[in-house]
């Protein structure tokens, strides 16, 4: 199965969760969207990667790299492997030329080194189908909504106990949660449109 290459698209702070942040990653050839929430940590070694900040002293990644590059290993790629249970997983490929290892890590991390080597990041078709969010599925809807009222709308609301809302009411939920770009809070609609489902 061919992998299929993202480009991070956007890094902000979650509004649900203090302390979190959702980084938005897009299929490069496509229009499907992949949250994922990271930690404070990672989002900013993310942040001063992408805005090519040089620290004083070298943060964790860093120094990941630095030690990486000093035994002649590179990275090839980062894949996000694996969705189970609302959680992602992920890989680094690296060689040094004659072996390649995989090595386990969370999507955040292996983001953060990744950029630091300038790697691609990929993932599988069966994690954007699970996990993405395709914007065109919702076109008009998203259009009818942003042009609904000037004022800002509050966030819909998930309740605590997902037999409470049908199908149709986390659509229009997730729609709305499109509208505004809230990739986080469409994300969590969409797990529990997968439970129901």
């Amino acid at each position: 199965m061919d992998n299929i290459k993202l480009e991070i698209l956007g890094l902000s702070s979650s509004q649900t969760q203090s302390g979190s942040y959702a980084l938005i990653l897009g299929e490069q050839k496509g229009n499907r969207r992949l949250p994922i929430v990271i930690g404070m940590f990672e989002a900013q070694a993310i942040a001063i990667q992408i805005e090519k900040i040089v620290p004083n002293r070298p943060m964790t990644h860093d120094l990941f790299k630095n030690f990486a590059t000093s035994f002649d290993f590179q990275i090839e790629y980062i894949l996000i492997s694996n969705f189970e249970e609302g959680v992602f997983f992920a890989k680094i490929v690296c060689s040094n030329g004659v072996q390649t290892k995989e090595i386990d890590a969370r999507p955040s991390d292996a983001i953060a080194i990744g950029l630091r080597f300038d790697a691609d990041i990929y993932t599988t078709e069966a994690i954007l189908s699970e996990a993405g969010i395709v914007l065109s599925d919702y076109p008009d809807e998203v259009k009818k909504v942003k042009q609904k009222s000037q004022k800002p709308s509050l966030a819909p609301t998930i309740s605590d106990d997902p037999k409470d809302d049908s199908i149709e009411q986390l659509k229009k939920q997730l729609t709305e949660a499109l509208a505004r770009e809230d990739y986080e809070l469409a994300a969590k609609i969409r797990d529990q449109i997968s439970k129901k489902n």
